[in-house]
């Protein structure tokens, strides 16, 4: 049986402030809690106007804070933003608060130009070359590997994830026998061929005896089709404005903003939006489940941003009533 879970990357709306940006992430936490989602993601992103999850492991605890059973966790922390220490305490601190509901994703892209670098005091891209080693380093500070124990963070049992949108990343999740989650939300170009070389070459680790994936897909789901495509396109803006170099707040939906984009943006998402289930439930849940057919998903985790985040919610909701009729 798969698993459906949600990303969110706790935007913020033109018009809107950060306060009803974390009410927000707070309300569909819980409806994804009440409709059966087994996992909440938030994902690290700085410097970036329209998205408040910079500060993840906090984001997380007040989501922790906010719901019972449903497992949080980051989808992902930029690992080469961090040293893995602090990572230990900040996850070691969340083990201790909500102990078995955990998940620490970690990705390897440093995402920032110099002025970024400079305000984290971090040369990124030589971080980035370190990733690999920084994985086992954090691993090993929460088993008590070292010389030097975090407190919090030893003996913390978060559920460690591999994220990943090439085939570097499924290379190392295979080699140190985790989980691996693909980005096809956003950059589907390499799907098939990174589960392919993951599956192909994992390793057996103390934790997972087998390989597991989830595979990330975008979720616009309304009544009609003419709906779920009007909510969708707060997003597509947004990506649009991010990919033109002007990224900016969540902005309003348009109606038919696909049609009014030159034919080399179109062409864009649709390139993008392969991994993309927009429609009435139906059709959503009929997309959703031709994907788990052609990648084998052991899980699935709903992107999405909406400007309105009631719509969101019922979106949600919608979906998994037909995914589980």
């Amino acid at each position: 049986m798969t698993d459906f879970s949600i990303l969110d990357l706790v935007p913020v709306r033109q018009g809107g402030t950060l306060g009803e940006a974390f009410d927000a992430a707070t309300t569909l936490a819980r409806t994804a809690e009440k409709v059966g989602c087994k996992r909440f993601w938030v994902a690290e992103h700085h410097a970036m106007e329209g998205i408040a999850g910079g500060a993840t492991s906090v984001v997380l605890a007040h989501i922790g804070n906010a719901t019972s059973t449903i497992r949080i966790g980051s989808g992902g922390i930029m690992l080469p933003n961090h040293t893995p220490f602090q990572i230990a305490e900040q996850f070691g601190t969340l083990d201790a608060l909500f102990p078995g509901r955990v998940d620490l994703g970690l990705g390897r892209a440093p995402g920032a130009g110099p002025e970024l670098q400079r305000a984290l005091r971090k040369d990124l891209h030589r971080a980035a070359e370190m990733f690999p080693q920084d994985v086992v380093e954090l691993m090993a500070f929460m088993a008590g590997e070292t010389t030097i124990h975090p407190t919090p963070g030893l003996d913390a049992k978060p559920e460690f994830w591999m994220l990943g949108s090439s085939l570097f990343g499924a290379q190392l999740a295979a080699k140190l026998g985790m989980p691996y989650a693909f980005a096809s939300h956003f950059a589907p170009d390499h799907l098939d061929g990174a589960l392919e070389l993951y599956r192909r070459d994992f390793q057996p680790s103390e934790a997972w005896e087998k390989p597991h994936v989830m595979a990330a897909m975008n979720l616009f789901v309304a009544d009609t089709q003419d709906e779920a495509e009007y909510l969708a396109s707060s997003q597509l803006q947004a990506f649009v404005s991010l990919r033109t170099g002007k990224p900016g707040k969540l902005p309003p939906p348009v109606r038919d903003y696909r049609g009014s984009l030159p034919s080399q943006a179109q062409a864009m998402l649709a390139h993008i939006g392969q991994a993309s289930a927009t429609g009435t439930p139906q059709q959503a849940a009929d997309t959703v489940r031709a994907f788990i057919d052609r990648t084998g998903a052991d899980e699935i985790i709903f992107g999405g941003s909406m400007y309105d985040p009631q719509a969101r919610n019922r979106s949600l909701e919608l979906a998994m009533d037909a995914l589980g009729s």
